[in-house]
C-alpha cells in the first residue's frame, strides 16, 4: 500500500505552486473519469444486483486513486479499506448469500408515485446543472500548508478539532440508525425458546422412551484404502453401522455396501499388481 501511494504521488502530482494541473494528474483523470462514468451507468442500468455492486466498487477504487493523486493519501486508503473493503464487500456478500428476486412488481401501491418521482428527479437534475454551470472556484493553491504535518495529522486536526461537534453528532446518528434497524427487523418468536438444559433433557428422554441414539452419530466408513461418505462404518464385531451414512444418501439409494467397496479395492489391487502365471499371492 505504501509503495502504491508513493508511486501515485510521484506520477500524479496534485497541484503546482501556480495552481495549474500537472500533466500526470490530467492524464490520470482522463483515464479514470470514463471508467467511473461507465461504472456509475452500470449501477443504474445493470439488471443484476451483483453487477450493480461491482460497478460501485469500481467507482470507489477509482475515487481512491484520485484522492491519492490530490495529495490526500489518508482519504484514499480510507476509501479503499472502509468503503470498498468493508461496506461494499458486506453488501456484496449479503446479495450473494440472501439473493435478490429478479421479478419487479409493476403495481403502484401509492397513486401517482411514479410521476411524482420523475418530476422531483428532473427538478433535482436541473438544480444540479444550474449550480455546476454558475459556480466559481478560486485558484487552487495545493495542500502544502494543510499537509505540513502529514495528511493524517491534518485530517485528524479537522475532525477532532474544528469539526468535533459535527463528528460526534454524526456518530450518534449512525448508532441510532443501527439500533433502529435492529428494532425494525426484530420479529417475535413463533415458538417458545428452548434452552440448553431442556434440549439435553429431551435427548435423554428420547433415548429412554424411543430408543434414539444419545451420543453423536458415528462417522462413515474410513478404511485402510477407502474414505467415503457413502460407506457405513463397522462396529467392533465387524457389522456395518447403517446410521453412520447420511439419511439423504440412504433415501437416494446412493449408499454402498462394505462388500462392494472391498470388491473394488481388490480389483484395483489386481490391476496394479498383476499375478504372473505359476505364482501364488500370499494374503
Amino acid at each position: 500500500m505504501t509503495t502504491a501511494v508513493s508511486a501515485l504521488s510521484s506520477v500524479a502530482t496534485a497541484l503546482s505552486d501556480a495552481g495549474k494541473t500537472s500533466t500526470g494528474e490530467a492524464a490520470l483523470f482522463w483515464v479514470l473519469a470514463p471508467i467511473m462514468v461507465l461504472a456509475a451507468l452500470g449501477l443504474l442500468f445493470a439488471r443484476k444486483a451483483v453487477y450493480a455492486a461491482m460497478g460501485v466498487v469500481a467507482v470507489m477504487v477509482s475515487l481512491a486513486v484520485l484522492y491519492i493523486a490530490q495529495d490526500a493519501p489518508f482519504l484514499g486508503v480510507v476509501q479503499v479499506v472502509v468503503y470498498t473493503g468493508a461496506i461494499m464487500m458486506l453488501f456484496l456478500f449479503v446479495l450473494m448469500l440472501v439473493g435478490v428476486d429478479a421479478s419487479d412488481s409493476l403495481t403502484e401501491t401509492l397513486r401517482g408515485q411514479r410521476w411524482t418521482g420523475i418530476l422531483f428527479g428532473v427538478g433535482l437534475g436541473a438544480l444540479l446543472v444550474s449550480v455546476v454551470t454558475r459556480a466559481t472556484y478560486p485558484i487552487a493553491t495545493g495542500l502544502d500548508k494543510a499537509n505540513a504535518d502529514s495528511n493524517p495529522v491534518g485530517v485528524a486536526r479537522l475532525i477532532f478539532g474544528n469539526f468535533i461537534f459535527a463528528f460526534e453528532v454524526v456518530g450518534v446518528l449512525l448508532v441510532t440508525a443501527a439500533l433502529g434497524a435492529l428494532v425494525l427487523t426484530h420479529r417475535q418468536r413463533l415458538t417458545r425458546r428452548i434452552g440448553q438444559k431442556e434440549r439435553s433433557d429431551n435427548r435423554v428422554t428420547d433415548f429412554r422412551e424411543r430408543g434414539r441414539v444419545l451420543t453423536p452419530l458415528p462417522a462413515p466408513g474410513v478404511y485402510s484404502r477407502s474414505n467415503a461418505m457413502d460407506v457405513p462404518a463397522l462396529d467392533p464385531t465387524g457389522a456395518p453401522i447403517e446410521a453412520s451414512v447420511s439419511r439423504v444418501l440412504r433415501i437416494r439409494g446412493q449408499e454402498r455396501g462394505v462388500d462392494v467397496v472391498a470388491g473394488h479395492l481388490e480389483a484395483n489391487r489386481t490391476e496394479a499388481n498383476p499375478v504372473e502365471p505359476g505364482k501364488e499371492v500370499t494374503p
